[in-house]
């Protein structure tokens, strides 16, 4: 019994050290893609890809909301054909970034999520949204990784267990959903993100 309750006690105060604001820029940008029409790309390893998976259900189903348009979201974990075709004829570290080249848009948002913060094809993934003119942002754990120092909006769980970080992974993820339903059923201007130099700034659109 104790080391369920130490475990549960030690998920407890991860979430304790979440940076919230990072969290809320994160929310910001996914509810502007929303309103202007870009398309969302989630990408990740192992577990990581089943919370890839999992996010881009949400965004798309969970977030429903009457007169709002849907979220424009794919997994690019989701097609195994495509997946290892990429990996086996290229190479593994461009299996996210290879997928990417063919879609993505000027203003499209990749979320990228590695516990490490240095799996390699999902760096190749940011790197090349980036050089499109895409936004990023990045779930990583431990201190970051070289995700967190590449992507507009690092969101960084503060520990050293990857099983904790993928617990909190999921839960920032529904937790992200929760937020945008509840945004979007309110009747405020939309959000358009503007970046400069590589700093997120937020500025209101008005019809």
């Amino acid at each position: 019994m104790e080391d369920i309750r130490r475990y549960l006690e030690q998920v407890q105060t991860v979430l304790s050290l979440v940076p919230l604001e990072h969290v809320c820029e994160m929310v910001d940008v996914l509810l502007s893609a929303n309103y202007v029409g870009s398309t969302v790309f989630v990408v990740g390893n192992g577990g990581s890809a089943s919370t890839a998976s999992h996010f881009a259900c949400d965004l798309a189903k969970g977030t429903l909301t009457s007169d709002r348009p849907r979220f424009r979201v794919m997994a690019l974990t989701d097609n195994v054909a495509l997946m290892t075709a990429w990996s086996n004829d290229v190479s593994y570290e461009d299996v996210f970034a290879e997928q990417l080249r063919s879609v993505i848009r000027r203003g499209d948002v990749v979320v990228a999520i590695s516990g490490s913060g240095n799996s390699e094809n999902v760096l190749r993934a940011v790197e090349l949204a980036s050089q499109a003119g895409g936004i990023t942002v990045g779930l990583s754990g431990f201190s970051g990784g070289k995700l967190s120092t590449l992507v507009d909006v690092p969101v960084v769980v503060p520990c050293d267990c990857m099983e904790q970080i993928e617990d909190v992974h999921l839960t920032l993820c529904h937790l992200a959903c929760t937020a945008l339903r509840e945004r979007m059923r309110k009747t405020e201007p939309p959000m358009l993100l503007m970046l400069d130099t590589g700093v997120q700034r937020m500025e209101r659109v008005l019809d």
